[in-house]
């Protein structure tokens, strides 16, 4: 069965933030490193197979508050125009992360 492209009714969850790999941390002061960055506002740091990603929430500057539409799609980079149903964010429904930190308050925890 064919998925169902859903972009008319998007709007644009994909594009209000980016994650990037972490280092696994191995000590303390790794651990205060991700800390530090959950200090910052619209910051979270999840695991996910056992990797480590801090997500950024951050609207692409391209991602139009009127129709939700790329206005550089004909410019877009690569990552966005690989990017495909199975990974989409309106289809997918809620993550199950292992862990998911969203403040620097449940990092300081979890390394006591």
């Amino acid at each position: 069965m064919a998925k169902k492209v859903l972009c008319d009714k998007c709007t644009g969850l994909c594009c209000r933030y980016f994650a990037l790999p972490l280092e696994t941390p191995e000590d303390r002061a790794d651990y205060d490193d991700i800390r530090w960055y959950l200090c910052h506002e619209n910051v979270t740091v999840f695991v996910e197979d056992g990797d480590w990603y801090i997500n950024v929430m951050n609207k692409c500057r391209h991602l139009s508050d009127v129709d939700f539409k790329c206005h550089n799609y004909s410019n877009r980079p690569k990552i966005c125009s690989k990017y495909s149903m199975d990974d989409c964010d309106l289809t997918q429904g809620e993550y199950d992360y292992e862990m998911h930190f969203t403040d620097d308050k449940q990092m300081e925890e979890y390394i006591k």
